[in-house]
């Protein structure tokens, strides 16, 4: 393991990236779409000149080679998954079929190494880099995942992958309040700063991340509701195919937001 490395699995416009180069570490980030790609290139050109940063444009995929990439009208919600894709239709962004270089992760962990922390949010893909790090003993000492909250099932089945990996102990995040996030004084994790979040990003990782460390039943057990609430009220909720569905959530206001599942070997 590299303690100075981080995985950036979904670069996007380089939120989180930023974020960890300033805390002082160097970075790997992996962009699928070839525009936000060109885009980061531009913004980073002087972290990739000094070498602090490598940004590849690569889709994760189950195997390497040219693959079809949904490139969505919502830049957040590109995706190599199909499914993915007719959820974003029913919530209202359209999509192109493009093609983008694939690559299996494992691949790239072989290439750059082992990461301190990786953090991984790419729309329905991220089971495939926790997939490939079963191909290694060196892990990652800290992981976050997009939590996939539509059913309590698929949450037992991350805190399954993840713990048979070995990590012991994890936390709930909730993405929507990742702009309220403060970094610690003296910090726990790289240098001190003084950040604003901006809304998007994933935050604070590793033992600055908030919460207290869980173990996977608890965490499972704090999904409980989460889940519950995405059920009825979340993209894939009963009420959203309702005619009224806009009007019904702006009334009732429901807690629904988006979660990342921190996760730390024990």
């Amino acid at each position: 393991m590299q303690k100075d490395l981080i995985y950036d699995v979904g670069f996007h416009h380089g939120e989180d990236t930023e974020f960890y180069l300033v805390k002082g570490f160097k970075v790997v980030a992996i962009e699928a779409h070839p525009g936000l790609y060109r885009a980061g290139l531009e913004k980073f050109a002087d972290h990739i000149e000094s070498g602090r940063l490598v940004l590849l444009n690569l889709a994760v995929a189950e195997t390497s080679g040219p693959i079809t990439f949904f490139e969505s009208d919502n830049d957040v919600w590109g995706s190599i998954n199909r499914d993915a894709a007719m959820r974003n239709v029913r919530l209202g962004a359209g999509w192109r079929e493009i093609t983008v270089e694939g690559r299996r992760f494992a691949e790239i962990l072989r290439q750059f190494g082992t990461p301190y922390f990786m953090k991984v949010d790419i729309e329905g893909a991220d089971s495939l880099c926790l997939k490939a790090l079963a191909e290694f003993d060196d892990r990652p000492r800290y992981v976050s995942i997009e939590a996939e909250v539509d059913v309590l099932s698929a949450i037992r089945r991350e805190i399954s992958t993840l713990n048979s990996l070995g990590y012991r102990k994890f936390k709930i995040v909730r993405q929507g309040h990742v702009p309220l996030q403060s970094c610690p004084s003296p910090a726990r994790e790289g240098r001190f700063v003084e950040y604003k979040f901006p809304y998007g990003s994933s935050g604070m990782f590793g033992e600055e991340a908030p919460g207290d460390w869980v173990s996977g039943d608890a965490a499972v057990e704090g999904y409980r509701r989460i889940v519950r609430v995405q059920r009825f009220f979340g993209d894939k909720g009963w009420v959203r195919r309702l005619p009224l569905s806009t009007k019904i959530i702006n009334f009732i206001r429901p807690d629904v937001s988006w979660y990342d599942t921190h996760a730390s070997l024990a």
